[in-house]
């Protein structure tokens, strides 16, 4: 990159970075060791951001590594499906591959955001957005503020913190109840931010 990120940017794009990658597969040994020893470390400035960061660094230590391959087969994947869907279609439509997949994918283009070869899921897919977000904060050249608020607002408002309060009260949801609110929580804090610092963005639309 052209510069040093800003130091609250740059955790925004960890943080991102750490649902998608918790969402795209469960935890192995190594990112399950640094997950319970983050809670000695992390100060979000936010009570209730600081208590969801010690309860996944809790969740992370207590879990038998073993378990989180089922609980993420029970979750996510399960027999025809898992008990949470984490696709933004089937949130907003009731159904899988949409109309705000379409929409999706003609913003991803605008960005010039291309689909990896090998991936399977589609772009919708909870973890995939939580990935794009980090890709635009990080992207050199910088991607707008206003741009990011943009993507945001259209494909991660309206539904993503409905299915991190739906992963919590999954029944299967032990450790990834802690990743649930965590990800609620941090996308409250991303809502109110952008509404701040983007005052005219609920009448925005991507350029």
């Amino acid at each position: 990159m052209s510069g040093l990120l800003p130091d609250e940017e740059q955790l925004r794009a960890n943080v991102y970075a750490l649902l998608g990658r918790l969402l795209a597969s469960p935890p192995d040994e190594t990112l399950r060791q640094s997950l319970a020893e983050a809670g000695n470390s992390t100060a979000a400035g936010d009570p209730e951001m600081d208590a969801a960061w010690q309860l996944l660094a809790t969740s992370a230590e207590r879990a038998d590594p073993l378990s989180f391959a089922d609980e993420y087969q029970d979750l996510f994947i399960g027999l025809g499906r898992g008990e949470v869907v984490p696709y933004a279609s089937w949130y907003l439509t009731g159904y899988l591959m949409e109309m705000p997949l379409a929409q999706l994918r003609g913003d991803l283009r605008v960005l010039g955001i291309e689909r990896q070869e090998g991936v399977c899921e589609p772009e919708d897919h909870a973890a995939a957005l939580c990935d794009t977000m980090a890709l635009l904060i990080t992207a050199d050249p910088p991607v707008s503020l206003q741009r990011q608020q943009q993507f945001f607002s259209r494909h991660i408002e309206p539904w993503m913190a409905r299915f991190f309060g739906d992963l919590q009260q999954a029944q299967s949801a032990r450790f990834y109840r802690a990743v649930g609110i965590l990800g609620e929580r941090f996308l409250a804090i991303e809502s109110e931010a952008f509404r701040i610092s983007v005052p005219a963005a609920g009448a925005a639309k991507p350029s």
